[in-house]
């Protein structure tokens, strides 16, 4: 359809006119002496919305998929064992992407149209009792159909558990639009995108976090992640 479209879905939104006159100006050279100081300024504002003092951010250009790939290749390897949890299309897609990774994935289905279960997945941990799980694959707010998990009750599910699975978080359709903490609530990995409730064209992925490729079990690592 010709014309500005106002569709009222999670995303792609609609870029405000002031954005978009904002990146009416002559492109940025990388290799010139002001670029470092643009990037850092950008890294830095980052963690004011993920409200977190520890993650860094790194951005590069990907899609949603590329986001969830480089979330678990770098910090996991194949054969590890990850519990995911499945209440719409893209916690599907999730796991989809773990599993052609070559992750072991332990999948929790919910039914559509209901969130994260704390209490299943605290049960699921307290019975990995040999801590063979090394992470916690969970949608903040499903786009599919429309309903947002309670993130902190699943960061207090995995510690009542005693459990040290990382958390991770698809909060892709959720960060800036609803309520997000990432160091109150204890994510390790939080991944969001440019399109939703930012605001600003698509197409970057910006992840925090320098962390080996098979996490000990011991670290307590904190992972952001922005993905268009």
């Amino acid at each position: 359809m010709p014309g500005r479209n106002f569709l009222f879905v999670p995303g792609p939104t609609n870029t405000p006119d002031r954005i978009l006159r904002a990146m009416h100006h002559a492109m940025e050279d990388h290799r010139s002496s002001s670029f470092p100081a643009l990037s850092r300024s950008i890294l830095a504002d980052l963690r004011k919305v993920f409200l977190t003092e520890t993650g860094q951010a790194f951005v590069f250009p990907a899609t949603g998929t590329g986001m969830w790939e480089a979330a678990l290749v770098n910090t996991l390897s194949p054969g590890d064992r990850v519990l995911a949890t499945r209440y719409g299309q893209f916690g599907h897609l999730f796991i989809d992407t773990a599993q052609r990774l070559g992750l072991d994935v332990d999948i929790m289905d919910v039914e559509w149209g209901e969130g994260a279960p704390p209490d299943r997945i605290r049960d699921a941990l307290r019975a990995d009792t040999r801590h063979t799980i090394q992470g916690v694959l969970i949608v903040h707010n499903e786009t599919a159909t429309g309903v947002t998990s309670d993130v902190a009750a699943v960061r207090k599910a995995i510690d009542d558990a005693g459990h040290p699975a990382l958390l991770y978080v698809d909060t892709v359709s959720g960060l800036v639009s609803l309520p997000f903490e990432m160091d109150a609530w204890g994510v390790d990995a939080a991944i969001t995108g440019s399109q939703k409730g930012f605001m600003l064209p698509a197409g970057l992925l910006i992840r925090s976090g320098n962390l080996p490729l098979t996490l000990p079990p011991c670290c307590n690592a904190k992972y952001v992640a922005l993905v268009a």
